[in-house]
């Protein structure tokens, strides 16, 4: 393998973290595959597998076909070595899971906390994650990371959420990583809700097959997120990915950003409500809909989804006109990006089957022809909470990167063990 400039310390890590990712991407290899595919000596390989036994990461399996010689020792990763806690966080709920190594969740917990103002809502987010990490069933288990999905524009390597105007103007210039690694004493690595998802659909969901996709989350906002050439777009300043400011109504409606026209102020699930409301009294009697609203004296946003799949109704109408704002912003990340594929989610997205169509039919209609060809346009099926998903895939991303001090971490916590409070 290319070694890279540095001290000792360093290269034998970045040695370590390679073979570590080819023994996961590999379901078995051994001692001399690792060799042949590194570069590195025998020996080399020797004292980093016997590290990596030693804490737990790597595992021996079994003998495999001998070349002529002794037969050699499979060696396998162990996704049960360490644990990622996910956190994604909206205005209506917080939703935590356990992962281990490959993403395989334990354990969820969705939360109904106050977000709307940081200095409420993080200490008892704070409070959840410690009763998580030091329940009975968790207290032994190796946390290795903290992964936060979080709507707002974000200084996502600084972990500082600059402003998030869905959650509401308390949140400015908020250290949400500092705050929390400070506090949970484990590393922290945060990203917007968009492009968490982005990952999880390109590590995990429909995205696999791709290198150039963009997955646009429909919820209480609307923002999408980037891969262009196996890379997550972030922009300049950490921003890219907006969508849902994107201008679609002259003198529309007012949107939290402080501009008017927004695709979020017309589309997002608030403007739904609102809108819904507003004309609630001038809908058909028969409308189910309607019938929700007689009954109950108010509606929310399960019962317009609900109501959606009656084809004609009001809910299914309004999710038209959804599909065609939404479809015209997208004809324009096509034309931009050139993605090879569009995944559709969020909240809305579990519904996107009653308006998929007026999305596509704005793409081919706006988008550059030879573009909007190539271009696949799917509902993705992670669900609601790709978010989630997207936040441990972006912990672990971190933490096994071939540059990550993991195991130098590791090591320290297994000679120092985090002490319960």
């Amino acid at each position: 393998m290319v070694k890279k400039p540095g001290n000792s310390k360093y290269v034998k890590n970045l040695n370590r973290m390679t073979v570590l990712n080819i023994i996961k991407e590999n379901e078995l290899v051994s001692r001399q595959q690792l060799a042949q595919l590194t570069g590195l000596t025998p020996p080399a390989i020797t004292g980093i597998i016997r590290e990596l036994l030693d804490m737990g990461f790597v595992m021996e399996v079994g003998l495999g076909t001998s070349q002529g010689g002794r037969k050699p020792m499979k060696l396998k990763f162990n996704a049960k070595a360490g644990y990622v806690i996910g956190v994604e966080i909206t205005s209506h709920e917080t939703v935590l899971v356990i992962a281990d190594l490959e993403n395989d969740p334990i354990h969820s917990l969705t939360l109904d906390l106050n977000m709307t103002e940081p200095d409420i809502g993080i200490p008892q987010l704070i409070e959840a994650l410690g009763q998580v990490l030091y329940s009975e069933e968790n207290r032994n288990k190796n946390f290795l990371g903290i992964g936060i999905a979080f709507p707002g524009l974000l200084s996502a390597r600084e972990g500082i959420v600059k402003r998030s105007v869905n959650l509401g103007p308390k949140w400015r210039q908020f250290p949400l990583k500092e705050t929390l690694k400070n506090e949970m004493k484990l590393p922290v690595f945060i990203e917007s809700n968009a492009k968490s998802s982005a990952l999880a659909e390109w590590w995990f969901g429909g995205g696999i097959s791709f290198r150039n996709l963009v997955y646009v989350n429909l919820g209480e906002g609307i923002s999408a997120g980037v891969i262009s050439a196996d890379r997550v777009i972030q922009g300049a300043q950490g921003h890219a990915g907006e969508i849902g400011h994107s201008f679609m109504m002259e003198n529309g409606p007012l949107c939290n950003c402080g501009n008017r026209g927004c695709l979020e102020a017309i589309c997002g699930i608030p403007a739904l409500l609102r809108k819904a409301n507003d004309e609630i009294a001038m809908i058909n009697p028969q409308d189910p809909l309607k019938i929700v609203w007689e009954q109950t004296g108010k509606i929310g946003i399960e019962d317009i989804l609900k109501s959606a799949k009656s084809e004609g109704s009001y809910s299914w109408e309004l999710l038209q006109q959804v599909g065609k704002y939404v479809g015209l912003a997208i004809a324009n990340v096509v034309n931009m990006y050139n993605p090879e594929a569009i995944f559709i989610g969020g909240k809305l997205g579990v519904v996107a089957e009653t308006f998929i169509n007026p999305i596509k039919d704005m793409v081919n209609n706006h988008s550059f022809p030879e573009v909007a060809k190539s271009v696949q346009i799917k509902i993705s099926d992670l669900g609601v909470h790709s978010g989630v998903i997207g936040s441990c895939a972006l912990a672990l991303r971190e933490l096994l990167h071939s540059d990550s001090t993991i195991l130098e971490d590791y090591q320290l916590m297994l000679k120092n063990p985090r002490k319960l409070t």
